[in-house]
């Protein structure tokens, strides 16, 4: 919906007409998108956005990508301000990497229930069941949290960022069990310990779903996020032909991206957040792109909406703010995962 704060307050204009003098209302509204970049110019801000936010919020914003591929940006931008369109811990992160620069966040209460399923206190106690491990913590997790960490990982790097950890050093991966079940399938690792987290909604993307759709269009090719419940089961599906092993592809949100880039597929069934099928559809409009879940939608996304992000630009909220020995202790961890592997796509 179009802020109505944005809509300029019309001009009057007197013309006259035969032996009447008649005010006309000429419009001179502004749309949200030109307040924002006006606002964002004022500001010195690079607006990013990730790749499961609302279209209009995508289509507005500097860049768009999954987690690394923002961090990277945030890590390298000019702009003495960066507006994080995504939730907290994503804000969090930029602020980790740009310590000096102002971070906002167009709304504070956009959380993520795969970060609240662990905390600092939890991950100490779990450190102590098993000295001397590597922790590798998923970027969905918060500041507090990283600072905990030996590494860092989003799902583009999480294979790469495993095997750099010497093979007979133990890992505890945190805090998503689909993402850490993918990861030690991928490796072969056997000595990864893995947290029993979850994401509310890509665990609501089932292997049932899958197959009901897969059934219902048997040519088309299949993407599944790592965070999926479903994932684990995709991968058996195909081994047993229940799934078309071919076309069946477990990627991060950038890799799909890149997939989707070359597809000649007359359908792709898309089992993640749903927000990703706007950039899918935009670098491939041969293909037609159906989520496995309709109703996979992210409720914290979606609470940043265009009211908000104009808001934040206009009044300078909602800030992020951590305290200086977390900042100084999560660097570390976060600043290694930027380090690890090539470029996740972002434009």
């Amino acid at each position: 919906m179009v802020p109505s704060s944005l809509v300029i307050a019309c001009e009057a204009k007197t013309c006259l007409r035969k032996d009447r003098v008649v005010t006309v209302a000429q419009s001179t509204a502004v749309s949200w998108q030109d307040e924002v970049r006006r606002l964002a110019r004022e500001r010195d801000a690079v607006i990013l956005a990730h790749n499961y936010q609302e279209p209009a919020i995508q289509d507005v914003a500097d860049h768009v990508g999954d987690s690394l591929a923002l961090s990277r940006i945030a890590a390298g931008t000019d702009a003495s301000t960066i507006v994080f369109c995504g939730v907290h811990f994503m804000a969090e992160t930029a602020k980790l990497l740009s310590p000096d620069k102002t971070v906002l966040i167009p709304t504070a209460r956009a959380g993520c229930s795969l970060a609240d399923t662990i905390d600092a206190d939890q991950l100490r106690a779990w450190k102590a069941q098993h000295p001397g491990a590597a922790v590798v913590a998923y970027v969905n997790t918060s500041a507090a949290v990283k600072a905990e960490a030996d590494i860092c990982c989003t799902s583009s790097n999480a294979v790469e960022v495993v095997n750099s950890i010497p093979a007979d050093q133990p890992v505890l991966f945190l805090p998503d069990q689909f993402l850490g079940a993918h990861v030690r399938r991928q490796t072969g690792r056997e000595n990864i310990h893995v947290w029993m987290g979850e994401c509310h909604v890509h665990a609501g993307i089932s292997a049932a779903d899958l197959r009901t759709q897969v059934a219902a269009d048997p040519a088309a090719e299949v993407l599944v996020h790592p965070e999926c419940g479903c994932a684990s089961s995709a991968i058996w599906l195909a081994g047993v032909g229940d799934l078309p092993a071919e076309r069946t592809h477990i990627l991060s949100t950038a890799g799909m991206l890149d997939a989707a880039r070359d597809m000649t597929a007359k359908t792709a069934l898309v089992a993640t957040e749903i927000g990703m099928l706007h950039q899918l559809r935009k670098v491939n409009q041969q293909t037609t792109f159906l989520p496995v879940n309709p109703k996979a939608s992210c409720r914290f996304m979606k609470m940043i909406t265009p009211e908000l992000l104009v808001r934040c630009l206009r009044e300078g909220r909602d800030e992020i703010q951590l305290p200086p020995e977390v900042v100084e202790r999560a660097q570390r961890s976060v600043q290694r995962m930027v380090a690890i592997g090539k470029p996740a796509g972002a434009r």
